[in-house]
This record gives structure tokens, C-alpha cells and sequence, in this order.
């Protein structure tokens, strides 16, 4: 049996459909699977234990999209797929589980595509607080209800392969850096591709600032992503200047690549970060997390792993707009991310490192 596997965007998504890989791989050893994923999301499949393939696409607009989709729906009639599942549900991913042609395509139940698809579900609202994890799950239970349960943090966790050189570049990286082997190292992720995720620069840098400077054996290194490449550079300067005596403990990680920074959260001791692609490839290892939930939800999105792997998810409470579909702030002051106190991100913080001391 041949099976693919389609979730087109964005990086927490992919890493939110991997433990559907591992129960597909166990349910059909025998399945040849195929993942098809779009490229800035394709390191988080690539080297999946469990997929037998990976077939990355680019995001273009316009002509360049439309030529694309041509050549991909050639690509995928050719390949005989006898089970296809839609984890995505926009209109891309459904018109190419349609142009496979294969006999059992599997997706959400959505206006104007239910027809792609020989067997449906019912879409969970966007903006309940059910885990996407679960929300995935479903797809598998249409498939075949009898095999496959419901799905727990321990039996079937997200994942992400660790790429050798990755591992390699990271270390020469905080070699570089000053880092000592045995120092307890801090990741900080400052950026996010949406805007109403992210938590203030200044919030950020003061927790920076308390973390270094607490311990001398503490490390921390801050990253940020192409949405918003200088976010860590900015961050580093007011933590600076709030720690002088630690400035050199505080690192500039931006540029890193998707597998470099699952390759850094193995050796760290703590990632703070917002809920974004990179807290997500951060819950693929077991690094401790620290998550900051704005518009969005914890019962959704928070790490999907091992109750015993410590995590904590803090947000501004009860508000009447949270959560929201982030399309429009209507307080107009993001209270959402803002009323996160710092305090509160370095009491979890050292928490979370006292545990795993």
C-alpha cells in the first residue's frame, strides 16, 4: 500500500502531524509513506524515521504557483498513491489529494472541497481550545476506526530527527561563541511570522537579563527567524545594558537554520519562546519549555510530549477577544501578549531549571 501524506504550511503544523506518521508506520509496517510538504517546513519530516520519502515544494505566487501545481499533480497521478490524506484542508492540499486520483482521499469537511475527497470529517472550529493533535487525529479514525485510539503525549509524541551536521554546525557555533560544554544554556526565541505573537522586545530582554545574570554558568542564546531577523539583535542590546557584568554570557543565535535550532534545544536547558514554528521543533526534544500564548490557546497548541518533561504555558488569563483569528488586534493594544508579565516568564523559568537540576 502506498499512502501520501499532505500538510502544506506552516512549521508547527508539520510538527503537529508527526505522531500521525509514527501510528501510521505502526498500524501498515508494510506501507511505502510519503510525506509532501512545502520546503520551509520540510526539515521537520526530513529524516523521519518512519516516512520512506519527502517531497518538498516551494510557496510561489502567481504563474510560478500555477506551474508548480501542474507539474506536482502529474507527479503525484504517476505515483499510484492508494491512500492519501489531507492534514492541511486549504485548497492546495485538496485539489492535489483530488489530482492523485486515489481510491480512499481522506480530508476535513470544507465548503467547495468536500467533493476531493472520498471520505470526510468534520472540521473542529479554528479557534477551540481541542489540541491540534487530536484535530488531526480524527482523519486517521475515518480511515480506519478500529485501529487506531486516541492518541496521548506519551504513546505518540511529536518528533524531529536531529541532522548530523546540524549537530556538528551547533556546536562549532557555540564553540565560537564562548560557550563552555558544561554551562547551562538558555535558548530564547524572540521572533514570530505573525505579529500578534509576538511578546515585546523589552519583556524579552529583561528576562534575558535576569537569567544571565543570575548564575555565572548560565548562557543564553537568542534567536530569531526571517520574519523578523534583527528582533535578536535589538533584544541583545537592552539586555546588555541591563546586565553589563553578563553581557558576554548573552549570544546572538539568529540566522540559525530549522535543523540547526532543533540541533541547539538538544544540548539546552530551557526554551522560552512564543507560540511559533520554533517553540514546536523545540517540544520535538526534551529540553524543558516555557511557552507564551497571546491570541492562541495552550489547549491547542501547547508542546505535545511526555507529561514528564517539564513545560510551562503561561498566558494573560481570561479576556473577552482571546482567543481570536489574528486578523485584527480590536483593543488595538495587543493585551493579550502584554499582559504576560515578565515576572512571571523568570519565575517559570527557573522553575523549570530547578526540576531538571
Amino acid at each position: 500500500m502506498k499512502i501520501l501524506l499532505v500538510r502544506l504550511r506552516l512549521i508547527g503544523d508539520v510538527v503537529f502531524t508527526t505522531p500521525i506518521i509514527r501510528a501510521l508506520r505502526r498500524q501498515y509496517p508494510e506501507a511505502t509513506l510519503t510525506y509532501l510538504v512545502e520546503s520551509a517546513a520540510a526539515p521537520v519530516v526530513r529524516g523521519n524515521p518512519h516516512l520512506d520519502d519527502v517531497w518538498a515544494i516551494e510557496h510561489r505566487r502567481g504563474i510560478g504557483r500555477v506551474l508548480d501545481d501542474v507539474r506536482l499533480a502529474r507527479r503525484v497521478r504517476r505515483a499510484r498513491f492508494d491512500v492519501v490524506i489531507d492534514l492541511h484542508g486549504g485548497p492546495r492540499s485538496a485539489w492535489l489529494t483530488w489530482s492523485t486520483r486515489a481510491a480512499v482521499r481522506v480530508g476535513y469537511d470544507v465548503p467547495g472541497r468536500t467533493w476531493m475527497y472520498t471520505r470526510v470529517v468534520a472540521k473542529p472550529p479554528d479557534l477551540a481550545p481541542r489540541h491540534s493533535v487530536l484535530n488531526q487525529w480524527d482523519l486517521l479514525a475515518v480511515l480506519e476506526p478500529h485501529r487506531f485510539g486516541t492518541p496521548t503525549p506519551d504513546g505518540d509524541r511529536v518528533e524531529m530527527a536531529v541532522d548530523p551536521d546540524a549537530r556538528i554546525a551547533v556546536a562549532g557555533r557555540l564553540a565560537a561563541m564562548g560557550v563552555p560544554a558544561d554551562a547551562t544554556l538558555i535558548v530564547m526565541h524572540v521572533s514570530a511570522g505573525n505579529p500578534f505573537r509576538r511578546w515585546p522586545p523589552s519583556s524579552f530582554a529583561d528576562v534575558a537579563a535576569a537569567l544571565a545574570g543570575a548564575a555565572a554558568s548560565r548562557h543564553v542564546v537568542v534567536t530569531s527567524g526571517p520574519s523578523d531577523a534583527v528582533a535578536a539583535s535589538r533584544v541583545l542590546a537592552a539586555a546588555r545594558a541591563l546586565v553589563p557584568d553578563a553581557a558576554g554570557r548573552l549570544h546572538d543565535g539568529e540566522g540559525l537554520s530549522l535543523s540547526e535550532l532543533r540541533a541547539l534545544c538538544e544540548r539546552a536547558a530551557l526554551f522560552i519562546g512564543g507560540d511559533s514554528g520554533p517553540l514546536h521543533v523545540a517540544a520535538t526534544s526534551d529540553v524543558p519549555v516555557v511557552g507564551l500564548y497571546g491570541p492562541t490557546l495552550p489547549g491547542r497548541s501547547a508542546p505535545w510530549r511526555p507529561g514528564s518533561i517539564p513545560t510551562a504555558s503561561l498566558d494573560a488569563g481570561p479576556l473577552p477577544c482571546r482567543p481570536c483569528a489574528q486578523r485584527t488586534c480590536l483593543p488595538g493594544d495587543f493585551r493579550c501578549l502584554t499582559g504576560i508579565e515578565a515576572g512571571a516568564v523568570r519565575q517559570a523559568a527557573e522553575r523549570l531549571l530547578d526540576a531538571t537540576r
